[in-house]
Formats: C-alpha cells, sequence, structure tokens
C-alpha cells in the first residue's frame, strides 16, 4: 500500500506526490500519516518554510531532536549510521509527512538521521511553537503522538540504534538488555558466544572479550561495561535535578501508579519529581496487551500506556527521572530527604511511595544459568522475535500468565501453560481464560509444575510433574516465560516505615496501630487511608498491603493519594505560621491536549 490513500478520513494523495517519491516508505499500522489539507495549513501558521537541497541533513544521530519537520516537497530519507560503512536506510517520507519519532516528544536524542534525498521545500517549527499548536488541536496532536510511537516500536523491531555486544552468559550483559528492553531504547545485542560480528567489532576497537560488554553507537562512541546511568545520560534519559532539590512531592516509582499520581499532582500545581529505578512503566510496561482498562475497548499495549502517561505527566511539568534508585527516607524539618544509591538527595514535603512489586524468580535446578538468554520475567516483542521457530512454555495462572500467553502464541507455533491449580478461574480474568482456552497454539496443563531446567547455552527442555498422577515428564521447549506473582521492592523501607509480613506498605488504620505510640495524637488527626506509619508519606498500587494489584486499580489509588497529599498539606503549616496549601504554577511544557 503506498502512502495511506485507504486510510479513513485521510486526505486524498496527490497523484504527482506518488510519481515524484517512487520509494516512499508505506504506511505501515498508521506510523508514517500523511497529515490533511487542513491540519498542514495549521502546522504552515506557525512554521517557518525552508527550501532543502539533496544532502541537506535535517535531524543528525545522536544529536537532541528540537525541530519538527514537514515535508512539503522533495523527499528525505531516514538513515541509521549516516557516512559509516555500516549505512542502513530505514525509510524514505514523502510530501505531507512529518520526520520524527518518540524521542522527538520527550527529549531523547536521535536514533536515525534524516537527510533530504530529493531536493524541495519543508516547514519547520520548534518543539515550543508544536506543543503550544496541539494544545489547542487534540487530533494533529494525536496523529503525532500515535505516529511517533509507533515509529519507536518499527525502530526496535528492525534492531536500530546501538549495539550491545557482551555474552549471554554474563550479568552485566543482561543488565544492559533489560534496561535498554524495559525503556524502548532501539538497539541490538550482538552475542559474544555465537556472532561472527562481534569478533570484527572487538578487533576493530582494539577490544578485548574480558572488557565486555560494550556499548557502540554510531562507530564513534564506545562505553565499556556502562552502569545503567551512563547508557541512560548517553541516550537523552532525564537525570535527576542538580544539586538537593526541594519540592512538594517526589514520587518513587513510575508504574501506573506513580504516573498517575505525577499527572494529578503537576497539573494540580504541586512541584513533582518522580525517581523511577529502571524503566517507566513498571510490570505494566511489559504486557503486550491490557484489555481490562476503562477506556480502551480494543485494549492497549503496556508500552503506549506508559508512553502515554509520561507525555502527559510532562505536559504539566512533572520531572521524571531514570534510573534513580532510591535507598533510603528520613524526616528532616518537616520535610522528607531521600537519598539514592549514587549518593545524590532530593527533598520534598510529601512523599508517595509507588514502587509496585517485581516478578517472583522461580526456583528450579538448572534455571539460573538459563535466565537472561532463554528465561525470562516479561513477555515483550525482544524475547518474542526469539521464539518464531520453537515452542515455549509459560508458568502462572494469573492474567500476566494469560496475556503473555497470548501474545507469544503470535510468534510461537507452541505454547504451553503451566498452571500449578485446577483451573484458570482462581486469578485469571474471564475473558483471558475465553481466549486462552480457544486459541489453537496455546496447550493449556492444569496441576502442573515445572521441577527442573535442561539446557547448556540455551533451554532445550523442562521437566514437569502432574500433581494428580504424580507423573514426571519431559516438556521441549525453547524459552521460559515465567509469572508466578510478585516481592516488593521494600528493603530499603525497612525500620523506616510499618511493612506487613510479606513486605508490603501497611497503610491507613494498619499502619497507625503499628506506629510509634503519640505519634497520631500529636498531629492531632487519625492516619489517612494510604497514609504510612510515616505522616505524609503515601503509598499507592502493588506495593501497598492489601491493594489490589490490577493497572486500573492502581491508577485509581495513585490519583487518590494526591487527594491525601493535598490534605496532609493543608493540615500543615509552613514554618512561620504561613498557610501550606500549593499554589499553582504555570506548566513547563504541554503536549496531549
Amino acid at each position: 500500500m503506498a502512502g495511506d490513500e485507504t486510510r479513513p478520513g485521510a486526505a486524498p494523495v496527490p497523484a504527482e506526490a506518488e510519481e515524484s517519491v517512487p520509494f516512499e516508505t508505506a504506511d505501515i499500522y498508521g506510523a508514517y500519516p500523511r497529515l490533511p489539507d487542513d491540519q498542514m495549513a495549521r502546522l504552515a501558521q506557525h512554521g517557518r518554510r525552508r527550501a532543502v537541497d539533496a544532502g541537506d541533513v535535517l535531524i543528525r544521530e545522536g544529536e537532541p531532536c528540537e525541530t519538527f519537520y514537514v515535508v512539503l516537497s522533495g523527499s528525505v530519507a531516514i538513515v541509521e549510521g549516516y557516512g559509516t560503512t555500516g549505512e542502513r536506510l530505514l525509510r524514505v517520507h514523502g510530501p505531507g509527512r512529518f520526520i520524527g519519532e518518540l524521542g522527538l516528544l520527550n527529549g531523547q536524542v536521535a536514533f536515525y538521521t534524516a537527510v533530504i534525498r530529493d531536493p524541495g521545500e519543508v516547514l519547520a517549527l520548534s518543539m515550543d511553537q508544536l506543543r503550544d499548536l496541539v494544545a489547542r488541536d487534540s487530533g494533529l496532536g494525536d496523529v503525532v503522538l500515535r505516529a511517533c510511537l509507533g515509529r519507536r516500536a518499527l525502530l526496535v523491531g528492525q534492531g536500530a540504534g546501538f549495539r550491545i555486544i557482551g555474552s549471554r552468559y554474563s550479568p552485566d550483559t543482561r543488565r544492559l538488555r533489560e534496561f535498554a528492553a524495559r525503556n524502548r531504547l532501539p538497539h541490538r545485542w550482538i552475542d559474544l558466544e555465537t556472532d561472527e560480528e562481534a569478533e570484527e567489532l572487538l578487533r576493530r576497537f582494539g577490544v578485548g572479550p574480558a572488557e565486555t560488554p560494550l556499548v557502540i553507537w554510531r562507530d564513534t562512541t564506545l562505553l565499556r561495561n556502562p552502569s545503567n546511568a551512563e547508557l541512560a545520560r548517553l541516550m537523552g534519559l532525564p537525570s535527576l535535578p542538580a544539586g538537593n532539590h526541594h519540592g512538594d512531592l517526589l514520587i518513587i516509582g513510575s508504574g501506573p501508579a506513580g504516573l498517575a499520581a505525577a499527572v494529578n499532582a503537576a497539573s494540580e500545581g504541586l512541584d513533582t519529581t518522580v525517581v523511577e529505578a529502571m524503566a517507566s512503566g513498571g510490570r505494566a510496561a511489559t504486557s503486550s496487551r491490557i484489555e481490562n482498562l476503562l477506556g480502551f475497548p480494543s485494549g492497549i499495549s503496556g508500552a503506549e500506556l506508559t508512553e502515554r502517561a509520561v507525555l502527559q505527566a510532562d505536559k504539566f511539568g512533572a520531572r521524571i527521572s531514570v534510573p534513580a534508585e532510591a535507598a533510603q527516607v528520613e524526616p528532616r524539618d518537616g520535610h522528607y530527604a531521600v537519598g539514592f544509591a549514587d549518593g545524590s538527595e532530593i527533598t520534598a514535603r510529601t512523599v508517595v511511595l509507588a514502587t509496585g512489586a517485581r516478578y517472583r524468580r522461580l526456583h528450579v535446578p538448572g534455571i539460573e544459568r538459563l535466565e537472561g538468554t532463554s528465561v525470562h520475567y516479561s513477555a515483550t516483542v525482544y524475547e518474542a522475535q526469539q521464539c518464531s521457530t520453537d515452542p515455549v512454555a509459560v508458568v502462572g495462572g494469573g492474567n500476566s500468565a494469560g496475556q503473555a500467553v497470548l501474545f507469544l502464541a503470535g510468534y510461537a507455533p507452541q505454547v504451553n501453560l503451566l498452571v500449578r491449580g485446577p483451573s484458570l478461574e482462581a486469578h485469571m480474568s474471564r475473558y483471558l481464560i475465553d481466549q486462552v482456552e480457544r486459541h489453537p497454539r496455546v496447550r493449556v496443563l492444569l496441576h502442573t509444575e515445572m521441577t527442573e531446567a535442561f539446557g547448556d547455552k540455551v533451554l532445550e527442555e523442562v521437566t514437569v510433574v502432574d500433581h494428580r498422577t504424580g507423573e514426571h515428564r519431559r516438556l521441549a521447549v525453547r524459552a521460559l516465560f515465567v509469572f508466578t506473582g510478585a516481592d516488593p521492592h521494600t528493603e530499603w523501607l525497612s525500620g523506616a516505615l510499618a511493612l506487613d509480613a510479606r513486605g508490603f506498605v501497611l497503610t491507613g488504620a494498619e499502619a497507625q496501630a503499628c506506629s510509634v505510640p503519640g505519634l497520631w495524637q500529636s498531629q492531632g488527626r487519625d492516619c489517612l487511608t494510604l497514609e504510612t506509619s510515616l505522616p505524609g508519606v503515601f503509598a499507592a498500587g502493588d506495593v501497598r498491603s492489601g491493594s489490589v494489584k490490577r493497572v486500573a486499580s492502581a491508577v485509581g489509588e495513585g490519583a487518590m493519594s494526591i487527594h491525601f497529599v493535598h490534605r496532609y498539606l493543608g493540615h500543615t503549616a509552613t514554618p512561620g505560621g504561613t498557610d501550606s496549601s500549593p499554589h499553582t504554577r504555570p506548566k513547563e511544557s504541554a503536549w496531549l491536549a
């Protein structure tokens, strides 16, 4: 399909445009829309027309994206490794299309070079101009947002971006791959054990295998076993504020609860900072499709939900920093000081804990050496692409396992779902059960538990036992996906506030019962519903004891926590006796209308 002339509601594509750009990339999944005449006219009122010649560079790989370009005539090539021996043409855009992907919206560096292929004219808008325009035109904003999200997904699938060279047996290689995948950073992994390209690259850069893993970008930048923070800075992910920032609210964790809290807090004028140890979206971001979330009748991927929420929080001025791992929290002069693993510190009047929970690891013989290579605790496109020819197994009986099964069934020839219980009804939603049981590539094995994994470099077989008969048998599978519940990451909070027996954060009446004697009497009130045993510190989402472990519930709790933040701030006077109610700040940026 050339262009998008069959897309409903699209402006007709002029024949001369099709003829002038015969190699234009087809519009895949709405990622390359041609803007209709009315939207082009609105953009033209704000932008600057600019004549361009063949070879002119609009956006350069590795540099921040600061300008929004629309092609008026001629064509633009999107190229990876421009000017190097590994140069690769990714796509071509003609008149009516715009240039840019997700990095354009969130301040990351470009993962490609946009170079003029056929001379013509472009329209250039600054990002401030674009944000101001889409704040008044939600239709245009939605078209641009959907396209940018789709383009990022396609870049990821194409293996564009930087390269990670390392052994599949290296914990640091697994760490870098997980960080890149969870943050949806386009990259390609080159396995030191099996890929001939790895040896050639090591020779070129004069690096020995012992110095891996390496991150190589544009054949000019090489990082030897970088930390997650070093990789994040190279890619333009936002860092912690300089100095000891003092704000109204610090949100620790950026899953659905944390992002919902950020959107509500920042939109209501609170000076809001969000910190995240690994990647925005939490466990929800690894979900291939969330179908029981209000407002999304056809479902939405966890990655898209996350990106939309991040942009929405940014719209109202919330600052989001990745990676930033909180290590301690302590009261200080009527505020809370939160220290981080890198030695930095942020002080805020209130704190919302939204660190979620992490998937519980499966402890059976033979599994540990295969983790990160063919044993996984999430099911994203990175893992699924390795499963196109061989059967796989999924362990778990909840919604996360069901969503993973359906997603993987689109890639693997057979998916075995191993469920320890007698049925799926106990922990899986009915809509998922119906789809799982009907899918021709899915085999559900009830009363079944995995007991051992076999394989040298990759998984080859697993042993399972049927608890009804006691029979042991082997299943030939090449990948294993584990979704067996989750544990909170709250070790750093032990001793600072009250936790339940499993480590989840106590709130409300339960927290008050475990608080220091006389604490709440001195406050002149009871502990608020989502408040912890530290006044002014709240918990929302999966990390909270007794919460419903669902995306919708986490979003609701995150939003509700800000109601209690306001109540706390309204009850607490600032030094000097002035009213501490937050004042409304001007928005620092705008994107979603």
